[in-house]
């Protein structure tokens, strides 16, 4: 009877492929992996960390084209962006049974993984297009556009490619509060930074010292628009939540109380 193994990982996209890499490298079959952050106690199982290589990491994704798709590929890394609880059972399970049926497994509901999978994969998406539609950038006093997002799950690697598309000639910083990390583009490429920054936009507030004059000028004019447009005969309430659930508000200029 073999033992059940714990892997655990430092979190990162290519630790999750390095604990793959293991699991088939070593055969191994009853496995649970987890994040190192995640890990608990456990008397019934062998605990083994797995150190990230970007080798091994690198070995499975590119072996993962011979059983799948670029696109199913990319649902396993969106999939992992969700950071839900056990996500990373799933993604195993959906890659063990894609190499043993040896066909497009994508839309095989049948099997719970490539379902769970599927259903994950939604929801990164629905909050990735939020937040292209929803993040307003203030404009600091160096230039820089700045935006702050909590958003559910981890989506700033989806998004990067949306904004430097749109704002290819704009230096701009989106920083994700809960993760406490952010992408800058600095005209040329983005990159992703860590900042200490000021509690005041750590809450949320527009701290006077950092932002141009002429931002708190621009939000004006726009409430104003706003206010103009708005026809509170037609006001439907119901359908203004579904299309912008109240959770999205915090990012909306026209949505702050002054």
């Amino acid at each position: 009877m073999q033992d059940h193994y714990i892997l655990s990982y430092d979190g990162s996209f290519d630790g999750l492929l390095s604990a793959l890499f293991m699991v088939f490298e070593e055969r191994l079959d009853k496995v649970t992996i987890k994040k190192k952050s995640h890990l608990q106690d456990s008397l019934f199982s062998k605990k083994v960390e797995v150190i990230s290589n970007s080798q091994n990491a690198a070995r499975v994704w590119d072996g993962m084209t011979k059983y799948m798709g670029t696109a199913a590929r990319h649902k396993l890394y969106m999939c992992f962006l969700s950071e839900l609880p056990c996500v990373e059972d799933h993604i195993l399970g959906y890659v063990r049974y894609a190499i043993a049926r040896e066909e497009n497994i994508d839309q095989d509901y049948s099997n719970a993984d490539v379902l769970k999978v599927s259903q994950v994969t939604k929801m990164v998406g629905r909050e990735k297009h939020r937040m292209e539609a929803f993040i307003r950038f203030k404009l600091s006093k160096d230039n820089i556009y700045f935006a702050t997002v909590e958003p559910d799950f981890d989506v700033l690697p989806l998004i990067t490619k949306h904004f430097e598309g749109r704002y290819a000639d704009q230096r701009w910083l989106i920083y994700d509060l809960k993760r406490s990390y952010g992408v800058y583009y600095n005209l040329d490429k983005a990159e992703t930074i860590t900042l200490d920054l000021d509690q005041s936009l750590i809450s949320g507030g527009s701290n006077k010292r950092y932002f141009s004059p002429k931002e708190y000028d621009f939000q004006e004019l726009w409430k104003d628009y706003f206010a103009s447009t708005n026809i509170k005969a037609r006001k439907n309430m119901k359908l203004h939540l579904r299309h912008v659930p109240k959770r999205y508000w915090k990012y909306l200029i026209e949505k702050q109380v002054d």
